[in-house]
């Protein structure tokens, strides 16, 4: 029979204390739900003594119905020489009302002394005391010791009798902390395994990231006999991040055959992570393992050429398993393959084509010599293809464009774009303004659009994006543009490559309004779709 792992999440609380991450008390609960779902055992809520933002939380947490998880309330021991049936700390938490409580005490004497100021058996008493009072309302309690492993190299003695005393006080599950992560693989083990031969009590596994050893300690923990580990989606939280429980979780499941959540719940990891990120407001990790969009991107014409044959050439897992999928990216180190994998993706049929491989090929490198990247732009791609198998023209030409940019007498700038284009022999000549060049050439472009294929209402820009590709060269450098546009139904990414920031934006504008009007009428599935949560 494989080994239980209980899930513990806590990035609403401890995810909460990375750098820009944020979530309001709403985001909180529908990332609470979205875990429940997926079938994961507890979830950290917050603080409930700290902020009004916690509290809120824990209000709204106790008026929906949870399936499987535990809402948790997190808050530490008594404060120091005050009464414990009345201290506001404990008070909190139980007030959160939830099913389970973590508190937090000192292992570490260098904390003890210095941090809160008491003596070694005050803070054995502290920690008694404050477990047996939330005890005694009915609630199930996991000690977190924090910086259980600094404590324990420092005086391995008294960092055990703090875990005794919590679990004599009626603690359910004795966590281990390495606050500081700084601890290696080795030593977790190490520190693990002889604390499970002493006391007798389930433990658990809090590591932090400050090392980039956040999984491997957990895993290590876990080998040396923690039952429950605790972690944040994309390994959220202060300083470098927490343990991150979208690698932990595949990796015991997968590598080592132990229970976490259910086999069906880690197909939606990948989801998962883009979902919290999003509520977050932060752009998804792209090379994070398992579930980040570029775990399982080829690029190598070799690498690709031998993953179609057999995918676990080059994939230690099948990416389906965590929700996410297989990408084969085509640019300047690409073969014949990558294209051929590529154009099926995008719904071109190369095989009518097969004359045409060596010069596609040689052409994507040439223009990726030239600063294209097309790993980002398949949209582009798609047309580039085109263009050279299909010979295909585009629907509109330009006959000139002219910008106007000033400033008037309230120092407020004025852009200002005039555009000709011909379509089927007519010309139309349209004007418009815009809050910048690119934004004003947008929006003339797209009125004179309209007049030819109205459908061009229907879409827009998302995103605009530009690096510099020559950075030496000053304010004359070869830039790249990346825009993101939007039908609603679908999402695609174009190129533009130039010394001028216009021209290059111009032609990724082109790309875009191109690209929509060739696969308007197309279903959404057989075009360049980004997923969302």
């Amino acid at each position: 029979m494989s080994k239980s792992i209980k899930i513990f999440d806590t990035t609403l609380r401890d995810g909460t204390q990375g750098e820009e991450v944020c979530f309001s008390a709403d985001d909180k609960l529908r990332i609470a739900q979205y875990l429940d779902a997926l079938g994961f055992h507890y979830i950290e809520g917050g603080w409930p003594g700290s902020n009004p933002r916690d509290k809120a939380f824990f209000e709204k947490a106790a008026a929906h119905d949870f399936r499987q998880a535990k809402i948790v309330a997190f808050g530490s021991t008594a404060r120091p020489g005050g009464n414990i049936e009345t201290d506001p700390n404990l008070n909190a938490l139980l007030e959160a009302g939830t099913p389970a409580v973590s508190i937090f005490g000192k292992s570490w004497m260098l904390h003890v002394k210095d941090a809160l100021g008491i003596t070694a058996e005050e803070n054995i008493h502290l920690i008694y005391e404050s477990i047996k009072r939330i005890k005694a309302e009915g609630r199930e309690v996991i000690y977190d010791a924090e910086h259980f492993f600094d404590g324990y190299k420092d005086d391995p003695n008294y960092a055990v009798r703090t875990l005794e005393a919590a679990r004599q006080a009626g603690a359910d599950v004795l966590v281990l902390c390495d606050t500081n992560g700084g601890m290696l693989p080795h030593q977790v083990y190490a520190t693990v395994k002889e604390v499970d031969r002493m006391i007798d009590a389930p433990i658990g596994i809090h590591t932090h990231n400050d090392g980039e050893l956040a999984v491997a300690n957990s895993i290590a923990a876990v080998q040396a006999g923690c039952e429950q580990v605790q972690g944040t989606i994309n390994g959220y939280g202060e300083r470098c991040g927490n343990a991150n429980l979208c690698s932990v979780i595949p990796n015991l499941q997968f590598k080592l055959g132990m229970e976490t959540i259910p086999a069906e719940a880690i197909e939606d990891l990948s989801k998962c992570s883009r979902f919290v990120s999003e509520l977050a407001n932060l752009q998804p990790y792209e090379r994070q393992p398992y579930t980040g969009r570029s775990a399982f991107a080829h690029k190598g014409g070799i690498h690709v050429s031998a993953v179609l044959k057999t995918p676990k050439t080059y994939e230690h897992i099948e990416p389906e398993t965590v929700g996410n999928k297989r990408r084969v990216l085509v640019s300047d180190l690409s073969g014949k393959s990558n294209l051929r994998y590529k154009a099926d993706e995008l719904g071109i049929d190369l095989d009518t084509y097969g004359d045409d491989l060596p010069d596609i090929v040689q052409s994507l490198k040439d223009r990726e010599n030239n600063g294209y990247a097309y790993e980002a732009a398949e949209a582009s791609l798609n047309l580039l293809i085109r263009k050279i198998t299909e010979n295909r023209v585009e629907p509109v030409q330009l006959e000139g464009f002219r910008l106007l940019i000033e400033k008037n007498e309230n120092n407020e700038p004025r852009c200002e774009a005039t555009i000709r284009v011909n379509a089927e022999g007519t010309t139309e000549h349209t004007a418009a303004e815009g809050n910048g060049p690119v934004h004003a050439l947008d929006q003339a472009f797209r009125k004179a659009l309209i007049s030819f294929f109205p459908e061009i209402e229907a879409m827009r820009l998302q995103d605009y994006k530009v690096r510099v590709l020559n950075e030496n060269s000053g304010t004359a450098a070869k830039v790249r543009v990346l825009i993101d546009s939007t039908c609603g139904k679908r999402k695609w990414s174009t190129v533009g490559v130039s010394e001028n920031i216009i021209e290059a934006s111009w032609e990724a504008l082109v790309d875009s309004y191109s690209y929509y009007l060739l696969h308007e009428m197309q279903p959404a599935s057989s075009t360049n779709q980004t997923p969302t949560p």
